[in-house]
């Protein structure tokens, strides 16, 4: 089997492997909403809501129906991507996600595009000066970015730069249409939410580019006198990337997920703030929509990384197949 054929067959054992996962992850989300105990129409409407209004929202919702009938209705609604009518707004679930979800992957890609920004050079640096003070120094920067919860930075650049300051916008996405202040109000949420990656960026980078640089043909590159920049910058550093770009999808996966503190903290719409909000209405069509978009988000970036690696490394495909 030459290497084309190993490619699409890794390609396609993984596109099965991941229809089989969203298909796995949609029926476990919905036993798990099901599991959650309490009537949900009466924490929705309240306990002045009348019998009639009750039972009105319990058949809007599908849950005077038993749990066979209830499973099949939403995975047949979910696979064509009707969710069905939200109860409380009387407008279509996918509406009322698909609204929100730019603003998520705007903050998750310009987070993401920060920590790599950051993260990349520092690991450099701390590998071209292994032992070093700076090298410590770098460490310890870095090991405190990652053990920092998203919820500490993010309330501690809303009290300096927000409320402090006054240099940034306290909260919100900023007015459509306006660039400038969308991206003004992107900086704090992007920083928080990068601050944790820039720092296991930065390890990572750094364990790759000291592995590289130890290898034989390295060292016979600087017996012959190549520079030690020159080395870095057109060889070692392309192969220290490898391992960050295979871990691209988990990062953009887990800033999704952890989006939601963020959005709530700096009052941002978006999949997190409307997935808590849902949760605290016990709107739970909406957040089965909302986790479903996100699960599948996740699985579609790992798969096309994976893609990714597999055409530039034959041997991985070879490995997997």
């Amino acid at each position: 089997m030459n290497r084309s054929q190993r490619t699409a067959a890794f390609i396609a054992s993984r596109l099965a492997s991941v229809a089989l996962t969203i298909v796995g992850a949609t029926l476990l989300l919905f036993l798990m909403v099901r599991l959650v105990p309490g009537d949900f129409t009466s924490v929705m409407l309240g306990p002045r809501a009348t019998p009639e209004l009750r039972a009105q929202i319990t058949h809007d919702m599908g849950l005077d129906r038993n749990m066979i009938e209830q499973l099949w209705l939403f995975a047949s609604r979910a696979a064509t991507g009707n969710f069905g009518e939200d109860v409380v707004s009387r407008r279509p679930i996918l509406d009322i996600v698909l609204d929100v979800i730019p603003n998520t992957l705007a903050l998750a890609f310009s987070a993401l595009a920060l920590a790599l920004i950051v993260g990349i050079p520092i690991g450099v640096i701390a590998a071209l000066k292994p032992g070093s003070w700076l090298d410590s120094g770098l460490a310890l920067l870095s090991i405190s970015f990652i053990t920092t919860p998203t919820l500490v930075v993010s309330v501690i650049l809303f009290l300096i730069f927000a409320i402090g300051l006054h240099w940034l916008p306290v909260a919100g996405a900023g007015e459509p249409g306006d660039i400038a202040d969308r991206l003004r109000h992107l900086i704090l949420p992007s920083v928080a939410l990068a601050l944790g990656w820039v720092g296991y960026i930065s390890r990572l980078v750094r364990a790759a580019l000291l592995d590289t640089l130890a290898e034989l043909h390295v060292r016979t590159m600087r017996a012959y006198g190549v520079s030690e920049y020159r080395i870095v910058g057109l060889y070692a550093l392309k192969l220290a990337l490898v391992p960050v770009v295979s871990i691209l999808g988990i990062g953009l996966g887990d800033l999704i997920g952890s989006s939601v503190v963020v959005e709530i903290i700096f009052a941002r719409s978006g999949i997190g703030s409307l997935i808590f909000n849902s949760i605290a209405q016990r709107n739970y069509p909406v957040v089965q929509a909302c986790v479903v978009f996100i699960v599948a988000f996740y699985i579609v970036a790992n798969l096309v990384v994976d893609m990714i690696n597999a055409l530039l490394d034959p041997r991985i495909s070879g490995a997997r197949r």
